[in-house]
């Protein structure tokens, strides 16, 4: 339900689910990336997300820097914080993180037995609710492809 409104959102009010893609920002909300790195390589799409330039992940680093610390405080990854609050938005909220390696998914799988209390979920509501991030999450290429009137 829509806060104040008590009309479902779209997904409940359809009664569908709510795949969430790219739940770890490529990589960038699991801690992984540094504020010096470059996207270089040709072949690695973040090259041309303009959410990965260099202006743009130091403006967005306070996202990172907040699950750090928080998840620091709870004896928690990143990544692990991320996903277990999208988990506990809603019983039908997917999450499908992407993993090259055996380690994203030795990561990844703790977030479903971690128990966020509703403190915890108000504290991340209000911290990534007060940031501004910067920069689209796709290329104007990968962006233009995506069918939205279906």
């Amino acid at each position: 339900m829509d806060a104040g409104t008590k009309k479902p959102g779209a997904c409940e009010g359809l009664r569908i689910g709510l795949v969430a893609w790219g739940p770890l920002g490529q990589g960038f909300l699991t801690g992984g990336i540094t504020r010096d790195m470059r996207f270089d390589n040709p072949d690695d799409l973040r090259a041309d997300f303009p959410r990965f330039t260099s202006e743009a992940l130091e403006a967005n680093f306070a996202v990172v820097d907040f699950l750090e610390d928080f998840g620091a405080e709870k004896g928690t990854s990143p990544a692990q914080l991320e996903l277990a609050w999208l988990l506990a938005q809603k019983p039908w909220v997917v999450p499908i993180p992407g993993g090259t390696r055996l380690a994203h998914l030795d990561d990844n799988l703790p977030a479903a037995e971690l128990e966020l209390t509703a403190s915890d979920l108000h504290r991340i509501d209000q911290a990534l609710g007060a940031l501004d991030l910067v920069g689209a999450p796709l290329s104007a290429g990968l962006d233009a492809v995506i069918d939205r009137d279906r």
